[in-house]
């Protein structure tokens, strides 16, 4: 197992309480629109979490036993999280972890200081990022940029879901020397047993090639209309 493959038992376990409380939607009739344009017939939703107490206690002790197993505990002097869904779960596992908490912001402020940090990162703190998922690791970046230029040391980032599905995304992190960590992915969502009461085995199939190639999906969507 390497930084790119979740805890088997985290994986399961982290997918089942997605499922639960509704963070991974469906829609095959109406798909949804992503930031990035493409259509999709799925859509995650990590900010569900902080509403579930005992889905968001769950959630956040796996972050930190599985960060802990990888890094170490002693591994890091401050948590950040980016804004805005990074937010709240930096701040849980910070808590959890008993280090300091900062938030970066996607820009600077266009007032006061203009920083993007807020909360202190002194020069040589080792900063684990925190966010809600990783798609093309673009926000990861931009974010651990900011943390770098503040002086902080940042190599790891952990977020509770992986889609998985842009073929660059671990590459693009891995030339700017950063680790990706996260409990669950796609795949560990499409084994779970809840999946057979949601969609039917049509559905699973359409859902699967959207997972393997959304562009083609995408395509053969509009074709179909």
């Amino acid at each position: 197992m390497n930084e790119h493959s979740p805890h088997p038992e985290f994986a399961v376990q982290a997918a089942e309480i997605l499922l639960e409380i509704k963070a991974i939607n469906f829609n095959l009739q109406n798909p949804f629109t992503l930031t990035s344009g493409l259509l999709s017939p799925v859509y995650v939703d990590c900010r569900r979490i902080i509403s579930f107490p005992r889905a968001r206690k769950a959630i956040i002790r796996m972050m930190v036993d599985l960060i802990n197993s990888r890094q170490g505990f002693e591994a890091f002097h401050n948590i950040a999280g980016g804004e805005s869904a990074g937010i709240p779960f930096g701040a849980l596992v910070a808590h959890e972890m008993s280090l300091p908490m900062t938030y970066i912001r996607k820009k600077p402020k266009g007032h006061g200081r203009k920083s993007r940090i807020e909360g202190i990162i002194n020069k040589g703190d080792r900063v684990l990022l925190v966010e809600d998922l990783a798609t093309d690791g673009g926000s990861k970046i931009n974010f651990v940029n900011a943390i770098r230029e503040a002086g902080g040391i940042c190599e790891d980032t952990i977020v509770v879901f992986y889609y998985g599905i842009t073929t660059n995304s671990v590459n693009a992190l891995e030339a700017n020397s950063i680790k990706l960590h996260y409990l669950t992915n796609w795949e560990a969502v499409i084994q779970s047993p809840r999946i057979n009461s949601l969609l039917t085995s049509e559905e699973l199939s359409s859902v699967r090639e959207f997972l393997i190639n959304p562009k083609d999906w995408q395509k053969n969507l509009s074709n179909s209309a």
